[in-house]
């Protein structure tokens, strides 16, 4: 816990920033658990949805195609 605390706390990136890439990674490796913790915690960071789409395009441009049902859950999470 305490190198989860250190991780994500504000330093050279914000809390924010650092959701947002985790959000990335959580698509990228296929995660719903994580999908759905990342996209929750990067909202109460301050990431508009855009934000957190955009975030997620990049891993789905970096994974491909695996990542497509990934997008859709994050989408449905955001209730687009």
């Amino acid at each position: 816990m305490e190198l989860h605390s250190a991780v994500f706390s504000d330093g050279k990136l914000t809390v924010k920033q650092k959701e947002l890439i985790a959000v990335g990674i959580s698509v990228a490796i296929r995660c719903s658990p994580c999908i759905r913790n990342h996209v929750s915690k990067a909202i109460e960071a301050g990431a508009s949805k855009e934000e957190i789409l955009e975030a997620a395009s990049v891993a789905l441009l970096m994974r491909g195609g695996p990542a497509i049902p990934y997008i859709r859950e994050l989408i449905e999470l955001l209730g687009e």
